[in-house]
């Protein structure tokens, strides 16, 4: 008689515990890509968004399918940090709406030395075990929103 909600509790945290360990190693990844970035180390002329989504997806690989799926960027040079606070999205119709930029869909568009930018990794984590999928999922497909962002200001390197 508790054999079933054992094994059920017992898959919400394995569920629960591997999607947050996938949303970490995003974070992290971000936050590598950003710095480099931000530094110079990759230069505007050199970032596109296949380029873009490659650096990320070559690190992510170890937590999720080959190729990415369901891997989203958005890279953009903004005039001000309280310009770059008014962007943001939320879930329609379980797909992402970006809002407050514009374009309002995914853009790489990396600024030149000493220029407000952001990053933002999109992933649509599938959850695995059905059971759970109604109550952790927020997106199309018993998909749920992996998410990290970064905003920094370049360095003065030569563009």
């Amino acid at each position: 008689m508790l054999a079933v909600p054992f094994a059920l509790l017992v898959f919400a945290i394995l569920e629960s515990c591997i999607s947050f360990a996938g949303q970490e190693v995003m974070a992290n990844i971000t936050d590598d890509v950003a710095r480099q970035l931000r530094t110079g180390q990759i230069r505007q002329a050199n970032v596109t968004e296949a380029t873009l989504k490659s650096m990320i997806c070559s690190r992510l690989e170890i937590m999720v399918a080959k190729d990415c799926p369901g891997l989203e960027v958005d890279l953009r040079a903004y005039p001000s940090f309280a310009a770059a606070a008014q962007a943001g999205f939320n879930i329609q119709d379980g797909e992402i709406a970006l809002t407050g930029t514009t374009p309002a869909t995914f853009t790489v568009s990396p600024g030149l030395a000493e220029s407000i930018n952001m990053l933002r990794v999109f992933y649509k984590w599938p959850v695995m075990t059905d059971f759970m999928a109604k109550s952790m999922a927020n997106l199309k497909d018993g998909n749920t929103l992996h998410f990290a962002s970064m905003t920094w200001k370049n360095e003065p390197f030569d563009d």
